[in-house]
C-alpha cells in the first residue's frame, strides 16, 4: 500500500498531499521504509527466488 492509496482521518484528504502536519508525519514514515513498503512476504517471494536461482546456477555447474 502506497500513501497514495490512504486518506488522513485527520483532514479528510490524500496522504499524499500532506496538507496536515499528521499527513505529512506519515508520508514521510511511508517513504524511510528500507523495503519501499514491501510486505514481508514479498521479501520472502524474493529471497526464495534468489536461492532457487543460486541453487539452480550450482547444479548446472556441476
Amino acid at each position: 500500500m502506497s500513501c497514495e492509496d490512504l486518506v488522513c482521518a485527520g483532514c479528510a484528504h490524500p496522504v499524499a498531499e500532506g496538507r496536515c502536519p499528521r499527513c505529512r508525519a506519515y508520508r514521510d514514515r511511508m517513504h524511510q521504509n528500507a523495503f519501499g513498503g514491501m510486505t514481508p512476504v514479498i521479501v520472502s517471494l524474493l529471497l526464495i527466488a534468489l536461492l532457487l536461482s543460486l541453487a539452480l546456477q550450482q547444479l548446472s555447474g556441476a
